[in-house]
């Protein structure tokens, strides 16, 4: 999940066993990309209790907005959470700037939403877009370590925006990259690889699939006519986790549900992505005019 730009809203109380820190340590920051950076956090409370699919509400700082981000990796013997970002909106943009090793985050609450099904049995393909290969990444390792054959397939834009390539791939019994240009691996966007991966092995039992909604819904579309189990993860305006708000609601073919509280995995096959995308578009307004003002902050600090 990365942050949509919704307005801030202010801290509430965490539900019953969620772990709420704060002042968390930043331990470690990794850049990728000049949008993309890692961020390693000590909290050995939440990295014993994290499972798969799971993720996170982070505030940066005090009385700042409140942002769902999926858990990219969790280490139980260091004790702590990773996340993966991109910075697209102005929490996310303001935290590129301020999160270096050394620095707190003054709020972080989970682990939340329902953990992925994991099984041990039959093959699984792992499907990871752009910023959707990093939470991607537990499901695959949990599949394999609980002895389903797994493969994995990842796509990015460009070969200088691929990261975790060798990582994903210690993890998988088979691996695909793919890249828009064909800079690197399989010329395509990633559903050619999961093509490729479905024609090499037809009995593939269930696929997981995460990225951007339009990547999911070619990849469920990929798996209807084959009846392929599709689990997708969803990422729509969140407020405060706990199902309160109403702002997660998710449309399916089998009724309403709420991403932070029934998900964030879902049955691909029935989600309706139309109005998915319509709820993640509803504040592109608010956030550009957030962005624009914390940019012209900043320029008149430097400048000043």
């Amino acid at each position: 999940m990365t942050s949509r730009g919704h307005p801030a809203s202010p801290p509430i109380a965490p539900p019953p066993g969620d772990f709420r820190g704060s002042n968390i340590p930043v331990v470690r920051r990794e850049d990728f990309s000049a949008t993309t950076y890692l961020l390693e956090l000590e909290h050995p409370m939440m990295a014993r209790a994290a499972r798969p699919g799971q993720f996170v509400i982070v505030m940066a700082r005090e009385g700042g907005e409140r942002i769902p981000l999926t858990l990219a990796d969790f280490d139980r013997a260091r004790g702590t959470v990773t996340l993966v970002i991109q910075a697209v909106g102005k929490t996310t943009l303001q935290m590129q700037q301020d999160c270096q090793t050394g620095t707190t985050l003054a709020s972080v609450t989970g682990p939340m939403g329902e953990p992925s099904r994991i099984t041990g049995t039959g093959k699984v393909v792992c499907v990871g877009g752009g910023l959707g290969v990093a939470p991607v990444f537990p499901q695959a390792r949990a599949f394999r370590d609980a002895g389903a054959f797994v493969i994995g397939v990842v796509g990015f834009r460009a070969a200088d925006q691929v990261f975790w390539k060798e990582r994903f791939a210690s993890v998988c019994d088979e691996f695909i990259l793919c890249t828009d240009d064909g800079s690197t691996g399989v010329a395509g966007r990633v559903t050619r690889g999961l093509e490729q991966a479905l024609e090499q092995h037809p009995d593939v039992r269930e696929v997981v699939a995460i990225g951007p909604p339009v990547m999911m819904q070619a990849c469920a579309e990929t798996t209807r006519p084959r009846a392929i189990r599709t689990t997708v993860s969803l990422n729509p305006v969140m407020v405060d986790g706990t199902g309160m708000c109403g702002g997660c609601r998710v449309r399916l073919t089998s009724g309403m549900k709420f991403a932070c509280v029934d998900g964030p995995d879902f049955d691909g096959h029935q989600v309706d992505f139309d109005d998915l995308v319509n709820r993640l578009n509803r504040f592109k307004k608010e956030e550009r005019q957030a962005i624009d003002k914390w940019s012209y902050s900043c320029k008149a600090r430097r400048i000043s």
